[in-house]
């Protein structure tokens, strides 16, 4: 078969114009749906009380909804044209979706970190979730409009000089193109730039399994177990539960022979290297762990094992559904959502977990597994000033621009698309405006949904307190 030359691929992306112009996508549509329908349906099939506190979390501001309510962007994006330039995509790349983390080779990375609604989608999707998610972050630090402004034009020209710069790579320097801290530090246009990656590189190398072994974990006689911190830590079968009794997972009282089929399927996803590896530890324990916003009450556990030095390793078995895309976007999937998960991971990140892998657990559940933590950093945005924040964005275009380069191999014709001059990225910096309002309008919608009774929620702290520890 013969491949497409350069200037044939340049042509079908300049093309792509006719039917989806760049001023085009400063429009989000005529939005007719109800924000609070599309999130009970988002919360179907989850661990029943909790959640009351994915709605607490949701609750706290307009950025923290925004967080939770993937589906509602999802919806909306799937209302209006698109570019027909379609390829993997995260799904949900809000700017708290991005972090730091350990290669197998112990390189620091800055990359996309959240894969639970990977799918096949337009580029312009992941896009348009991150402009978004800055101008609400924005409003939510009361910053000028001008600021929040100057935030999506960062990110969206990096990503348009970078996919540029991607579109004359070749396949392999694509695969192997890395944005280590390293070179963060040296591309940091300032000194508080570079010293806040040096800080994050430190504060890095202390996030281990060992250093969490030491916060969570105790010995009971022989028994090392994780000490449940409930509602965000609680032993599935323990007197702090949140699972009702007629839940079927609550039922087998002996979490080692529950997972034991589904731990063989997994080990039979990893290549032959890391199943070695992993035959050299002994699982000790068991808990269910609240994690984000929008996975409060979706089913995740961390497993703790120890190898014949009783070093730690923690897996984190999390469950993956449907993908928020899939259901508005029609493309091919796969049939597991945890293979969908690993795969789009795996195509998308520089470099992955090593131990990345899917299994089907109890009651037909699709999960993928990885590592809890290892050396994984996120950014606290709420204490950057407005220096760091260009140049977090500008780091979010650059690495939204790897990812799709690297998963797509379409980065001639999306560069074709974009084309050298502004007219995108001030289109998608009216659509951030525009869609940062909505937020606010749905959110509005959501908090009166709580207040009326519609949607029961409650804060960590009111769920806290129905535990004595």
């Amino acid at each position: 078969m013969k491949a497409s030359s350069i200037a044939e691929r340049e042509a079908s992306g300049r093309a792509a114009r006719e039917h989806s112009k760049r001023s085009s996508h400063r429009s989000v549509g005529e939005l007719q749906r109800d924000p609070v329908e599309l999130i009970k349906q988002s919360s179907e099939g989850r661990v029943e009380k909790l959640v009351p506190l994915r709605y607490g979390r949701m609750a706290v501001s307009p950025f923290t909804f925004f967080r939770g309510s993937a589906i509602v962007q999802a919806h909306d994006l799937g209302e209006i044209p698109n570019t027909g330039l379609v390829m993997p995509i995260c799904g949900d790349g809000h700017l708290m979706n991005f972090g730091g983390f350990a290669t197998p080779e112990r390189q620091l990375v800055f990359d996309l970190n959240d894969f639970d609604e990977v799918a096949l989608g337009p580029f312009e999707w992941d896009l348009k979730r991150l402009v978004a998610s800055l101008v609400v972050a924005a409003r939510h630090m009361r910053l000028s409009r001008g600021v929040a402004s100057d935030l999506v034009m960062t990110a969206v020209t990096e990503y348009r000089d970078r996919m540029t710069q991607y579109s004359q790579s070749g396949a392999l320097d694509l695969w192997y193109e890395r944005i280590t801290f390293e070179r963060m530090a040296e591309t940091a246009l300032t000194p508080e730039r570079r010293r806040t990656v040096r800080r994050g590189m430190e504060k890095a190398a202390g996030r281990t399994h060992e250093s969490m072994l030491e916060k969570m974990c105790e010995h009971v006689g022989d028994q090392l177990i994780i000490r449940d911190a409930p509602p965000a830590l609680f032993h599935v079968h323990g007197a702090n539960t949140l699972y009702n009794p007629e839940d079927s997972w609550f039922k087998s009282t002996n979490w080692k022979k529950l997972l034991a089929p589904m731990y063989e399927e997994y080990l039979k996803t990893l290549a032959h290297d890391r199943r070695e590896l992993l035959s050299h530890f002994t699982a000790q324990d068991l808990v269910f762990k609240v994690v984000g916003v929008g996975s409060v009450g979706t089913r995740c556990l961390v497993m703790l094992s120890t190898d014949h030095m009783g070093k730690p390793l923690f897996l984190q078995i999390k469950e993956a559904r449907q993908s928020v895309i899939s259901r508005y976007f029609k493309a091919p999937t796969l049939k597991h959502e945890g293979e969908r998960v690993v795969r789009g991971q795996r195509l998308l990140q520089a470099a992955s977990d090593i131990f990345l892998g899917w299994a089907t657990g109890p009651a037909g559940r699709h999960f993928y597994i990885r590592q809890l933590r290892d050396m994984k950093l996120s950014a606290n945005i709420e204490l950057f000033d407005n220096d760091l924040l260009q140049g977090y964005a500008q780091l979010c275009g650059w690495v939204m621009a790897r990812a799709h380069a690297k998963a797509s191999g379409k980065a001639i014709e999306i560069s074709a698309y974009i084309g050298r001059g502004d007219q995108f990225a001030e289109a998608l910096t009216d659509y951030a405006f525009a869609y940062a309002d909505q937020v606010e309008r749905d959110y509005d919608s959501f908090l009166k949904a709580c207040r009326n009774g519609d949607l029961e929620a409650r804060t960590d702290e009111d769920m806290a307190a129905d535990f004595r520890i």
